[in-house]
This record gives C-alpha cells, sequence and structure tokens, in this order.
C-alpha cells in the first residue's frame, strides 16, 4: 500500500472518532448465518469461504447490508469487519483454500460498500483472531510467536487496501502483544480487542487497564485504541475500572447474553436477555464513559443496532 495511502487511513481513522461522537459498528454475523437452513460453515475457516459460494454471497451481503442500512438512515458512520477472523495461514494452508482468501474477501466488503450507495462513511477492517481456542488463555501464543504467526494474513489485508486492522477476541495479553507489533509494521492504524470474563478482567487474568498499558508499552505507533468483544457489556464492571481505562478504551461489541463463555458453551439454544435491557447497558458505556464505538457480538441483530440508534 503506497505511503500517502497509509497516511490517509491513519487520519481518516482519527478524523472519524475525533469529529463523532457515537461510532456504529456492525452486529452479529457469524451467529446469523449458522442459524441459517441454506449456509454451512467450513470447519476450520468459519465464513469465510463463503465468498466463493453464491447462497453464502448473498446471505451474508443481505445481514451487512442491513447493519449499513440502519447507520445510514441514522446518519451514523459505520465499522464493518472482513470474514477473516479464522483465515490464518495455517487454517488456510491446512484447508486448501485459495491463498488469496483474505485480499478477495476485502474486495468482497469492498464491494458490498460500493453497492451500498450511501453517503454514510463506512469504513472495513481487516478482521483477525487468535490462533487457538478465544476461550483458553492457556493455549495462546507468546508475544515473539504471535507476532511471526500472524505476519502473514496481517499483510494479506494491509496489502489489499482495508481501512484498518482490528484483531478482535483475544483471550491473552502476550499474543496480543505479538498482534500489535506485526499490525505497526503495516503502518495502518490498528484496534485491539480482548475478551473479558465477569470481573472485568482479560481471560489470562490481567486487569483491562493493565493489559491495554502492556501492549501500548511495546509498540512505537500504538493502537488506535482498545476493544472488548464477545462479552455482555456488564461484564465491563465500568465503575470499578480505572478512569485512565477510557482514555484508550474506544469500542465495545455485547454478546447479547449474560451469560459467561462457559454457559454459553453449554446452550442448545440461543441465550439471549431483552434488547432493551442490552441496549441500556451499552448505552451506559457511551453516556457514562465515552466510548464511542458499540455494536453487537454473538446473539444480536438489527434489532440490538436500531435500539442504539434509537435510544442515542
Amino acid at each position: 500500500m503506497p505511503w500517502l495511502q497509509l497516511l490517509s487511513s491513519m487520519g481518516a481513522m482519527k478524523e472519524l472518532l475525533e469529529r463523532n461522537e457515537l461510532v456504529l459498528m456492525e452486529a452479529a454475523i457469524v451467529e446469523q448465518l449458522r442459524r441459517s437452513d441454506a449456509i454451512e460453515l467450513h470447519p476450520r475457516l468459519i465464513n469465510a469461504p463463503l465468498i466463493y459460494d453464491q447462497a453464502g454471497q448473498k446471505a451474508m451481503a443481505s445481514i451487512y447490508h442491513a447493519y449499513m442500512d440502519i447507520a445510514s438512515k441514522a446518519a451514523l458512520s459505520f465499522l464493518m469487519y472482513t470474514p477473516t477472523w479464522r483465515a490464518n495461514r495455517q487454517r488456510v494452508m491446512e484447508s486448501g483454500a485459495y491463498p488469496s482468501i483474505n485480499t478477495d474477501a476485502v474486495r468482497f466488503m469492498q464491494g458490498l460498500r460500493e453497492a451500498q450507495g450511501s453517503k454514510t462513511v463506512i469504513k472495513i477492517g481487516g478482521l483477525i483472531g487468535c490462533k487457538n481456542d478465544c476461550y483458553r488463555p492457556e493455549e495462546a501464543l507468546s508475544a515473539a510467536e504471535s507476532e511471526l504467526f500472524h505476519a502473514w494474513q496481517i499483510a494479506q489485508l494491509a496489502i489489499a487496501g482495508v481501512d484498518f486492522l482490528i484483531a478482535q477476541t483475544l483471550p491473552s495479553v502476550e499474543e496480543a502483544k505479538g498482534i500489535a507489533k506485526a499490525m505497526e509494521l503495516t503502518g495502518l492504524p490498528y484496534v485491539i480487542s480482548f475478551v473479558i470474563s465477569r470481573d472485568g478482567s482479560v481471560l489470562d487474568g490481567t486487569d483491562l487497564d493493565t493489559a491495554i498499558a502492556a501492549v501500548d508499552a511495546v509498540t512505537e505507533r500504538k493502537p488506535l485504541g482498545f476493544m472488548v468483544n464477545c462479552a455482555y457489556p456488564g461484564f465491563l464492571c465500568a465503575e470499578k475500572q480505572k478512569q485512565s481505562l477510557f482514555d484508550r478504551l474506544i469500542g465495545y461489541q455485547g454478546n447479547a447474553s449474560s451469560l459467561d463463555h462457559k454457559e454459553l458453551d453449554g446452550a442448545d439454544t440461543l441465550q439471549a436477555e431483552s434488547v432493551t435491557a442490552w441496549g441500556d447497558a451499552m448505552l451506559e458505556l457511551h453516556h457514562s464513559y465515552g466510548v464511542k464505538m458499540l455494536g453487537g457480538c454473538c446473539g444480536t441483530g438489527v434489532e440490538h443496532l436500531r435500539y442504539i440508534v434509537g435510544k442515542r
């Protein structure tokens, strides 16, 4: 990616946060697809291969466009991510998928944005996840292993022209540090998003404020900001967090259920609190703590985003 384009991306994302009180993010994608009888998710790459399948393209386009429509009608900027959470080099090669699957996914998302034809600002994030189970911090990579392991996918997404990079559902500070260092090298703005437990700490037991400081400390060009995803908004325990946390915590994508990860893993049916309870808890993070970027994770859909924009 040319340097002028990199500088433009960095400036655009910073300006997006500075000029907007609220930025809307996508709600659940994979969980929506999993409940569709017409769609079969890949056992290793999840929804990434659907970009090559006509039914998969149609299903994903329908979800993304519904979310974009909500942002457009509310005159809010919108962030959406490539369907590449599990498309790291190891999984791509083991699955025999196209080596270009990450760059192809970026083009797919760019096509959706172009087809939307909206004046709303829509930014595309190149999405990655941790190497192993996102709920088992003991399986996480060391910082050095992480930087090497994730570099290929990060480079693929950056070269393809995403607006920013984002790593989600990270259960370990060490793996997050390596990812941040690899993302830093691209010159693109990037976001690090942790998954937390009920007490507001990262799943490896690190206080969220300490985790953010640790990632900031190992990078010269620090993340644009930090997020939490795949946890109910109440899990943040915002009233107990240090105020300094909210200088760096810019986003939250909340699960619809207040069950923790172990309970959700064992659930046979979709679990969710009321949209009102979820939405009010999310908006509390925005109004009282200045969290600007709000969206949904597991169990959420259009009704959750509509509630946020309607009650903001």
